[in-house]
């Protein structure tokens, strides 16, 4: 599975945890910050752009609250993201929302939560079935 990561300056620690952790179990991994980017919007557009291109790839983005980068995904039309903090919502936003990005912020969980909600978003699978209902309300609104 291909990953594309991104993250603001504050968030470039954190990232980087995350890009280790995720090439050591195999995944492929496109960073587009690999310098800290001074601004969250120029990493997560970046990170949403690749992903509207690449259909079977999925996101995460680290700023300091996490907000600001969902706040910015959601813009980009047909972007389905989450701002998570905990594990089960990092599953429930992938199998209930079709949701392809998350935003963490570095501020708010350390390495260890980070790559366990990691870990759970990338294992869940979209459900489909009555979920779809919704995707399909949330993407006619972009």
């Amino acid at each position: 599975m291909r990953i594309v990561i991104g993250s603001d300056k504050d968030g470039m620690q954190l990232k980087e945890v995350i890009k280790k952790d995720l090439i050591e179990k195999g995944f492929m991994i496109a960073d587009k910050s690999e310098t800290p980017s001074e601004d969250f919007i120029a990493s997560t557009l970046a990170v949403a752009n690749d992903l509207m291109k690449n259909e079977g790839s999925l996101g995460i983005t680290v700023d300091s609250y996490g907000v600001g980068s969902f706040i910015t995904a959601t813009k980009v039309k047909g972007m389905i993201a989450a701002v998570v903090s905990d594990e089960r919502s990092a599953y429930m936003t992938r199998e209930h929302n079709n949701s392809r990005m998350i935003a963490l912020g570095s501020k708010i969980v350390g390495e260890e939560l980070a790559l366990s909600i990691v870990k759970e978003f990338l294992q869940a699978t979209y459900a489909g079935g009555r979920h779809q209902v919704r995707v399909d309300m949330l993407n006619k609104m972009a």
